[in-house]
């Protein structure tokens, strides 16, 4: 930590610009939601708020760790409650894809009662309020610190910190066995966190990183797609009493196919 650094080059003065375009996207989705919500709101609210737990992350360092623990665990359960619906949908789309759509409006009529659960859940939150006062906290916690850290040192420590872990957990994907679909789940979340952090930090970072982030997005493309066709088969058989053989059958050998495909990523 250098307290002579310029104010305008530290990581506590860029968190404001950085979370602030976050917490205004999550914002704008929620005021968007309604009875006959498309899909792709519930994606964008649960991709700004993904995101605005990865920079609490980074951040986690500079911040006190209670403070810090519990924005990021409001993030996680709004983001959750809008993945409820969104899962749905997932679904929904892979089973027309896949040619298994016989029989699947009891599905539809769950998800329309998810998306009513989610919105009642994320109105009752008052996302606007709890997310603009996290993020007043946060930038009063770092702005009273008595020393400053360069944006340049604490973007590429940060990286380095989410690239190690990823490293590990593909380790560790590579070791487990083909039906040990967690450590692949593992793998997708931490690859999740590196690339969000490129993202953010993008103009302090070496050039080179920007092959790195292309080939997290290719890595993330193959478990995205592993990653819907599990949930899925998991929510479809959380509901068997609506659903098909037919739709299991086509889910598993998906399924199969895509996990084949995430396995070749890794190496």
């Amino acid at each position: 930590m250098d307290s002579r650094t310029n104010s305008d080059d530290t990581a506590e003065a860029m968190f404001g610009q950085l979370a602030s375009p976050l917490v205004d996207e999550a914002t704008a989705q929620v005021s968007a939601l309604n009875g006959d919500v498309d899909p792709e709101v519930l994606h964008k609210l649960r991709v700004a708020l993904r995101r605005l737990r990865t920079l609490f992350w980074a951040y986690r360092p500079l911040l006190d760790k209670e403070f810090d623990t519990q924005q990021r665990a409001l993030c996680k359960f709004l983001a959750t409650s809008a993945g409820s619906t969104r899962d749905w949908d997932i679904l929904l789309e892979l089973l027309d894809e896949l040619d298994a759509t016989q029989g699947s409006e009891p599905l539809k009529k769950q998800r329309d009662s998810a998306l009513a659960t989610s919105i009642q859940t994320i109105t009752n939150a008052d996302v606007k309020h709890v997310l603009s006062d996290g993020l007043r906290q946060a930038k009063h916690q770092l702005n009273t610190g008595h020393e400053r850290v360069a944006i340049e040192r604490f973007a590429q420590a940060r990286v380095r910190a989410a690239q190690k872990q990823l490293k590990k957990r593909i380790r560790n994907a590579l070791k487990a066995k083909r039906s040990d679909y967690a450590a692949y789940h593992e793998v997708r979340k931490a690859g999740k966190k590196v690339r969000y952090l490129l993202e953010f930090f993008k103009p302090m970072l070496a050039r080179k990183k920007g092959l790195k982030l292309k080939q997290l997005k290719r890595l993330q493309k193959h478990f995205g797609a592993l990653n819907d066709v599990v949930a899925s088969r998991t929510l479809l058989a959380t509901h068997s009493d609506i659903s098909s053989k037919d739709a299991m059958r086509a889910l598993k050998a998906e399924q199969k196919k895509r996990f084949k495909a995430a396995r070749k990523a890794l190496h």
